[in-house]
């Protein structure tokens, strides 16, 4: 696995076409681990990350390809967490703020800092929000991006030209980040494959070992090959995102106890708009709409983002679809303060995420605006280690609080604390490279100082459209993990977030080019089905 890379993190552009099989070798191995971990999302991998950076012999299997879930789904916003400030979270707010600080420190080409405005068409709005956010400002202290800012109407317009000027009284300008996900969490398994992590996606762990009424280790299966492997391993961590309830479930069983569920999801929908519909380098925040929501408008890779919701779900699909009252809400409450309105005809692409709430054991309700935003961290009776909630810009403390929780439980002996805390992800390098905003069409930069490496691959000047470039589509199937035209489309890029049609009729041309590259049947008829989930009708 670590051999995909150079110990500098600048991956070799020698073809590897049999990566996979590699990885499956050493999968099938005898090996007693300390770390077997289930779940390729932002929680799983920050563990992984941070179990192998302490030289712990680690290895994680998704059953999917890495943040397939939730962790390819937020907002994209690295923050603080302004909305939990006014719930009076103050730590959650602190911790996020430093967090904040790190993750964008140490993935510099993929998290970096963008000025919010939050518009005022009441008197009272900006000294009431203004000083909220000058608390914002406190707390983030020396981690601050930047103060907040009083703005008047006119000042206000200038930053936000696409703003419904009817009643606007001015506005605070503050300070938060934003990010790539997807590329953010592959970066994360990259660097702990460096690390000497054994990572594979498209493997699910299918059930529990347990001897003698302990947890020690997992059963899991190839989703290409259907082969199955047993990885025994001196502590399992369930980091299933919503789908933890699933192996508590089979642990309960095993050892003969009840296990109540703990997650109750919560559905965020986010809709994809031409960015001119919001012009300016700014994002708009709305922090109470007509029903108490909060409301963004984002600028990213190009395009802009509106959401969110936080409707409560029952089901645990791995593409939910939107209901009809969440896109009439967000394309509702989004002419309120546009100027120019979007329809359901102007939106490009709609993704859904479930977020894994934490419920109390004796809440069956279903009013998850109520639900704890932070991790919780659960070890049963037979060692099992379950760690939901939380949110992405967290994972790093999240990790480090998972680690702590199994060495006092003596899981595990998991020395060096803060191993992460100056850890640069694969990619990051020479800073001069990052100049390129987020906010911006995609291109290159969101590799980094691994720019070099994709233009060395073949086809680096056949642009297929949407900044991805035959090159890129080589780089992932040899050194990012990538086997599928979804892969490539939805995560590696992002395309299918922000242009379904467009990333159907790309669809083929992917096809073409990663057959070859991974002897593995792309699954073009599974991913036009797929895109039509983020299409509205």
């Amino acid at each position: 696995m670590t051999s995909q890379a150079n110990k500098n993190g600048t991956a070799s552009t020698e073809p590897r076409p049999t990566l996979r099989s590699q990885i499956l070798s050493k999968l099938a191995q005898p090996v007693v681990y300390d770390i077997a971990i289930i779940g390729g999302g932002a929680t799983g991998l920050g563990v992984a990350l941070d179990a192998a950076a302490r030289g712990l012999k680690v290895v994680l299997v998704e059953s999917h390809d890495f943040s397939k879930g939730t962790s390819s789904r937020a907002t994209k916003l690295v923050h603080g967490g302004v909305r939990y400030l006014a719930q009076g979270n103050v730590s959650l707010v602190r911790e996020a703020l430093h967090e904040r600080s790190t993750l964008l420190r140490n993935a510099p080409h993929l998290a970096q800092p963008l000025p919010f405005v939050m518009p005022a068409y009441h008197w009272w709005e900006v000294p009431f929000y203004g000083a909220g956010l000058k608390m914002y400002d406190l707390l983030a202290g020396k981690a601050g991006l930047g103060p907040t800012q009083f703005l008047s109407r006119k000042e206000t317009l200038k930053l936000l030209p696409s703003a419904q000027p009817a009643g606007l009284q001015g506005g605070v300008k503050y300070w938060d980040g934003q990010f790539d996900d997807a590329r953010l969490a592959l970066a994360l398994a990259r660097t702990a494959a460096l690390k000497g992590a054994l990572l594979v996606n498209y493997c699910a762990a299918t059930d529990l070992l347990h001897e003698t009424g302990k947890v020690v280790g997992l059963v899991c299966k190839d989703q290409e090959t259907g082969n199955m492997y047993t990885l025994r391993s001196k502590c399992v961590i369930n980091a299933a995102g919503v789908w933890v309830d699933e192996f508590r479930q089979k642990d309960g069983q095993a050892i003969g106890r009840d296990v109540k569920p703990m997650v109750a999801p919560s559905q965020g929908v986010h809709l994809v708009v031409d960015r001119g519909f919001f012009q300016g380098d700014h994002a708009l925040l709305v922090p109470r709409t007509a029903d108490g929501r909060v409301l963004f408008a984002v600028p990213w890779l190009g395009h802009v983002i509106l959401g969110t919701t936080d409707t409560p779900r029952h089901d645990l699909a791995r593409e939910p679809d939107a209901f009809k009252e969440e896109i009439d809400f967000i394309l509702g409450e989004a002419a309120k303060y546009l100027l120019k309105a979007p329809t359901r005809s102007d939106v490009k692409s709609v993704w859904v995420g479930l977020r894994p709430l934490v419920k109390p054991q004796d809440d069956d309700g279903d009013n998850t605006k109520g639900l704890s935003r932070e991790h919780t961290i659960l070890i049963s009776r037979s060692g099992l280690v379950t760690v939901t909630g939380g949110k992405w810009t967290t994972y790093r403390a999240m990790a480090e609080d998972v680690m702590g929780k199994c060495n006092d439980a003596s899981l595990i002996v998991a020395p060096s604390e803060g191993v992460t805390a100056n850890l640069q992800l694969v990619g990051a390098g020479n800073p001069a490279v990052h100049q390129h905003r987020i906010s911006e069409p995609a291109g290159l930069h969101g590799y980094g100082s691994e720019q070099a490496a994709v233009q060395a691959l073949p086809g680096a000047q056949r642009l297929l459209g949407a900044g991805l470039t035959e090159a890129m589509v080589r780089f992932a199937a040899r050194f990012e993990y990538a086997r599928t035209v979804e892969d490539v489309l939805a995560r590696r890029s992002r395309i299918l977030f922000l242009d379904a049609r467009l990333a159907l009729e790309m669809a083929d041309q992917v096809a073409a080019i990663l057959e070859p590259e991974t002897g593995f049947d792309p699954g073009v008829a599974e991913f036009r089905n797929l895109a039509h989930h983020y299409l509205l009708d």
